[in-house]
């Protein structure tokens, strides 16, 4: 982080001070508390920052900006709201750096459209994004904090769960170009409509210029209708013809996708080391975004060839003569119908897939689950394990589905146990809940018990 003055600090939040000094890190949590840092004291659900402002302070921070008087004399700047504040001081900060910015949203796939965009930015520019999930009004202010002077470009997800949450964000991020991926049930139940998802998703634009770009999925039947004032729209795709990043002929494998792409002025013929369709529009948003930066669509896909998935998202272990998928990172029914695809695809002796639940669906939720049960026998699943009450519902539309092994568990050590007893070299298994479900512990289990 670059240093600023305290002072300047002050303004940007809308406060003053009369403290003297500089700072170059900005902190939430005491433990990572660095001599002469600024300390925000958050609300949180489980915890008060205000109530460790004075141990910040006993830690090295030099000023705390807080809600309340915290007893730090001039070393506390106070405001209003300190999430606020926290938006607002990355904003500031952020708008000292003149680099491209891309900002990512969308109901499944941003995370992976995320890493995928900074692959291809990252092979001209020096290039930021957010770690891990660091996608909420804590994380992506702290993520702007860590650009630096090499920085040339950046990449910031940007997540919610409600109204406005993108609109405070977007504004401390200013994107120059916006990626919305698609609009789907997730947080539908605070939402109450794939109408407010859209509207939620489009509060991207609330940072943006009146001529920022903004790179929408095609084929998803809420965005082709978005009509986004003086924003210029580049559509991607595979089914829509109004695609002008556009792949066809696409042929799936166990660990890679071959495909053919157009865009204005050109066309060529790929193979990317992931598998599964929706990859596929995660790519052409990413090869999309670079396009504006330089970065020609040839060379976009070929920085793609590198691209390794983050995290449990659709990670492919092969172990025990068996390939296991990974996916326990989030879900939805569209990702899970995506994850569901790939495991059909597998050339293997059996596939079995291991469902959890999928949280914040509100009225859906029944319905939801049944549809992933028969998504299962779609895709010629063999078998259906499913974990918590809601995928109860899962298990019903396996069953309706005609798919003959079908279990269901409220405990994940009987899960793994099961799991283990029936697992055979040549088998495929797929991993997949929201992560609240925390399905990676079966994960682990499975495959401490096939070491031994």
């Amino acid at each position: 982080m670059l240093p600023l003055t305290f002072k300047e600090a002050a303004a940007a939040v809308n406060s003053s001070s009369a403290l003297e000094g500089k700072f170059d890190c900005v902190c939430t949590d005491t433990r990572k508390i660095t001599p002469g840092s600024l300390f925000i004291a958050i609300k949180g659900e489980n915890f008060d920052g205000h109530d460790f402002a004075a141990k910040a302070i006993e830690n090295g921070a030099k000023a705390v900006i807080c809600e309340k008087d915290c007893g730090l004399g001039e070393n506390q700047i106070l405001v209003e709201s300190t999430r606020q504040a926290l938006l607002d001081l990355a904003g500031y900060y952020r708008s000292l750096f003149k680099i491209p910015v891309i900002g990512i949203t969308g109901s499944v796939g941003k995370t992976t459209t995320k890493e995928m965009t900074h692959a291809v930015m990252s092979s001209k520019y020096n290039t930021l994004k957010n770690e891990g999930n660091l996608n909420n009004e804590i994380g992506v202010p702290l993520t702007l904090f860590r650009l630096e002077k090499a920085h040339e470009a950046a990449v910031i997800e940007m997540g919610m769960s409600g109204f406005e949450e993108i609109s405070r964000m977007t504004k401390a991020v200013k994107p120059d170009v916006a990626i919305i991926s698609n609009i789907g049930v997730s947080h539908i139940e605070k939402l109450g409509s794939r109408e407010g998802i859209l509207s939620a998703k489009l509060e991207i634009l609330h940072g943006m210029k009146a001529d920022a770009p903004l790179i929408l999925n095609a084929d998803d039947d809420m965005l082709i209708t978005v009509r986004p004032g003086t924003h210029p729209v580049t559509y991607y795709g595979v089914d829509n013809e109004k695609s002008m990043f556009k792949a066809f002929e696409i042929t799936s494998k166990e660990n890679e996708i071959d495909l053919t792409f157009g865009f204005k002025g050109g066309s060529g013929r790929v193979s990317l080391p992931f598998p599964g369709r929706h990859n596929v529009y995660n790519a052409l948003a990413a090869v999309a975004a670079g396009s504006f930066f330089g970065i020609e669509p040839l060379e976009g896909f070929e920085a793609l060839k590198s691209y390794v998935p983050a995290g449990m998202r659709q990670r492919i272990n092969k172990k025990f003569g068996i390939t296991f998928i990974e996916d326990c990172y989030n879900a939805s029914p569209d990702s899970q119908a995506a994850a569901l695809a790939v495991l059909g695809s597998m050339n293997s002796k059996r596939k079995i897939a291991v469902i959890g639940d999928m949280l914040e669906l509100g009225a859906v939720s029944e319905t939801a689950h049944y549809g992933v049960g028969l998504k299962a026998a779609e895709n010629g699943i063999d078998a259906v394990f499913t974990y918590g009450e809601r995928s109860l519902h899962t298990a019903k539309g396996a069953i309706d589905g005609n798919i003959s092994c079908v279990k269901s568990f409220d405990d994940k050590s009987k899960l793994a146990e099961e799991l283990v007893s029936c697992l055979e070299e040549g088998d495929a298994v797929l991993f997949k809940a929201s992560r609240g479900m925390k399905l990676e512990d079966v994960i682990y289990s499975v495959y401490e018990a096939l070491e031994k």
